[in-house]
């Protein structure tokens, strides 16, 4: 593990899918491979601060080598539920030549079905939390099981729950603070084409901050009257997206709860940081490009993002 950007010790809860993908893409294709929205999320996080709790289950037939990968990241997995006797949830997709849209072609949710997260003592206090995509029916219970408000819950969600449980959704985004979805989920989800009209409509519901991604065109983060955008880094190559929004999301929430700052300045250099995380994640495939970076690398790839917004304008 490289060093890591630990300004301060504010713990991380992570709640999300520990699982399996299978991915193929124009440049290649896996076998079963870790994946999963708190995998990512966790492993980017870690890069930022020492206290991330892991709260997903597991089958009997998850590697004990990737749960030691977790470890050795330093994610507490004792929130980790592990069912001997069932399977863990696995997805297949295929991206098409663009690389900005996929088709599922396969999705098992085995242990997922009837996930009841358990929060552990050990985690209670924790003054971060992250929401990764599940759904918000589980997501709102890891709310109502804190014994204490968190300083600041951030959910990310997908137009699938939109589809199928809004009235779940709605009533569990009304409770965080910072939702974190893409341009077409923020459309549909407020009935609104232009986004920054759609965000206004979606803070009224409850978060007092917004981050819509855009892919490769960046992302935007609001709050109140304030927009800032974060550009994309032009890539060499994009091999594999998969996870990549997870990967930003962890980024954000790390660099966060290093800091232990919530205003929206310090929201803006998370989202760099989230960025420069996301664009280590499609190098490759899977988690292979987020383990074991150095703080140089890091620091690197934070530096060009820096500079792709930089100039000095006279008037």
């Amino acid at each position: 593990m490289c060093n890591k950007f630990t300004f301060a010790v504010m713990s991380l809860l992570v709640i999300g899918s520990v699982a399996f993908d299978a991915i193929e893409t124009p440049f290649g294709k896996t076998d079963k491979i870790i994946g999963g929205a708190a995998t990512y999320i966790s492993l980017s996080s870690s890069y930022f601060t020492d206290e991330v709790k892991l709260v997903a289950v597991v089958g009997g037939d998850f590697p004990k080598e990737d749960i030691a990968l977790l470890e050795k990241h330093g994610v507490d997995t004792e929130g980790l539920q592990i069912k001997e006797d069932e399977k863990s949830f696995f997805w297949s997709g295929k991206y098409h030549n663009d690389m900005n849209s996929r088709d599922t072609l396969v999705t098992e949710l085995n242990v997922l079905a009837d996930f009841d997260p358990v929060i552990p003592s050990s985690y209670q206090g924790s003054e971060y939390v992250m929401l990764g995509n599940l759904s918000p029916d589980v997501q709102r219970k890891v709310i109502e099981r804190m014994e204490t408000k968190p300083k600041l819950i951030a959910m990310d969600t997908m137009n699938f729950w939109m589809d199928i449980a809004r009235e779940e959704l709605d009533k569990t985004i009304a409770m965080v603070d910072v939702l974190i979805i893409n341009d077409e989920e923020a459309r549909q989800l407020s009935g609104e084409y232009a986004l920054k009209t759609a965000a206004k409509k979606i803070m009224a519901t409850g978060p007092k901050y917004l981050i819509i991604k855009k892919g490769e065109h960046g992302a935007l983060l609001f709050n109140e009257d304030k927009v800032y955008f974060c550009p994309a880094l032009p890539l060499e190559s994009v091999f594999d997206p998969t996870g990549a929004g997870d990967t930003f999301a962890g980024g954000f929430i790390g660099y966060l709860a290093a800091t232990d700052d919530i205003s929206f300045d310090n929201m803006k250099r998370a989202v760099i940081y989230g960025s420069a995380m996301a664009s280590f994640c499609v190098e490759k495939f899977g988690t292979e490009s987020i383990v074991n970076l150095s703080k140089s690398e890091v620091n690197s790839r934070v530096q060009e993002f820096i500079d792709l917004s930089q100039v000095e304008i006279s008037l």
